[in-house]
Formats: C-alpha cells, structure tokens, sequence
C-alpha cells in the first residue's frame, strides 16, 4: 500500500517561503509520478506542481512558476515543494498525490482524478 504524508506547512507572511515535504512510503519512489494540489478556501483542487518519475520532468501552474520548485530524492523516497515568494493567493492546504503513470504531460498532469494515492495535506497560510 502506497502511503503519502505531507508536511512543513504553516503560517507565513507574504512575500516569505515555505518547503513542503511528502514522504512516500509503501512503494519505490521511482514508479510513481508526483503531483501536489491544492484547496483553497470555497475552491476547488487546483494542480501546483508534478514531477516524473520516468525522466524527472517538471510542470507547474502558471500562477506558481517562478516562484515554487518541486524536486525529488529517491534515495530518501521523499519529494519537496520549495515555496518562495508567498502570496495571500498562496492560502491552502496542500496534497502531494501519486500515480502510477510516470510519464506525464503539459496538458494534462494537472487532471484531478488520474492520481491513486493522496497525502491528508498540509496547511499553509500566507497572511500579513
């Protein structure tokens, strides 16, 4: 049973930086793609990141490129979300989830319900 557990949220003022962990367990981490989500108040799951497993691509939401960074260590079977430059916007709780697909695409690694596993999530709160 693949299990993922998320961590490092918290409270942090605009403009601040968060990093995010989710640990994976069950399962190499290597056969999996990752992708982290989030909810934010009254809204739906929206997709922030995802990296392959296959070749280690990367995707981000437009509203989050340049400013976070996903990354992965295998060794540790752990993946990390680098959160900089944070914006009241920013305001969710967080969800790393898996799928087996590794290979995944620009205009579609974001789609909600491809991924298997889900982390319970991690707040994060950007406020002044």
């Amino acid at each position: 049973q693949v299990q993922l557990v998320e961590s490092g949220g918290g409270l942090v003022q605009p403009g601040g930086s968060l990093r995010l962990s989710c640990a994976v367990s069950g399962s190499t981490l290597d056969h999996y793609a990752i992708a982290w989500f989030r909810q934010a108040p009254g809204q739906e799951y929206e997709g922030v990141s995802c990296i392959s497993s296959s070749d280690g691509s990367t995707y981000y939401a437009d509203s989050v490129k340049g400013r976070f960074t996903i990354s992965r260590d295998t060794a540790k079977n752990m993946v990390y979300l680098q959160m900089n430059s944070l914006k009241p916007e920013d305001t969710a709780v967080y969800y790393c989830a898996a799928d087996q697909d590794t290979q995944k695409y620009s205009w579609s690694w974001d789609l909600l319900y491809q991924y298997d596993y889900w982390g319970q999530g991690t707040q994060v709160a950007v406020s002044s």
